[in-house]
């Protein structure tokens, strides 16, 4: 629950608020996924659409995935053409997308393990992308609106409205 404490009142009188949490986080997120991924590493075909983006165009994916945890810093785009680009002169993308894994166990409280997400990552790399884009959307995101079509349907509605003046008007 997101409780909010005014912590002063300026001389206007309206309550200033800050809130307690220092980002966003869709409303339906729970800590039921604390710890460990809601789904497995090989359930890639339980979202066959996914399943078909990330293995004909993972970039897509890794960008979107990227978007989210960066928390809007970076676009999808840039992230998904920086992953391509990686992938066409190197081939060690999943050296990339690894550091994407550790920052969203970070952020989400679950156990790191560096030198098993690079293992996966590379071993792996097409299933360890859908199993992170379906922990997202199983915490509530969007990915395919980016951040901050997240943040705009996340506020539908709780957008407060200036009290309109009351009386004559022409």
């Amino acid at each position: 629950m997101n409780k909010q404490q005014p912590n002063h009142e300026p001389a206007m009188g309206i309550p200033v608020v800050e809130p307690s949490a220092p980002s966003y986080a869709p409303h339906n997120q729970s800590n039921a996924h604390v710890g460990s991924f809601s789904t497995g590493l090989c359930d890639c075909f339980s979202d066959a659409s996914l399943c078909c983006m990330t293995c004909w165009c993972p970039c897509i994916t890794f960008g979107r995935i990227a978007e989210i945890v960066d928390r809007g810093s970076s676009s999808c785009g840039v992230s998904g053409a920086l992953y391509a680009l990686i992938f066409g002169l190197t081939g060690c993308q999943c050296v990339y997308s690894c550091a994407y894994r550790s920052k969203m166990k970070a952020q989400f409280n679950m156990p790191e393990n560096n030198c098993e997400d690079c293992c996966i990552h590379f071993w792996c790399e097409f299933c360890a992308l859908c199993q992170e884009y379906r922990e997202l959307q199983h915490r509530g995101y969007d990915l395919a609106l980016g951040w901050h079509g997240n943040l705009e349907k996340q506020n539908q509605g709780t957008m407060m409205h200036p009290p309109m003046p009351s009386g004559m008007t022409r």
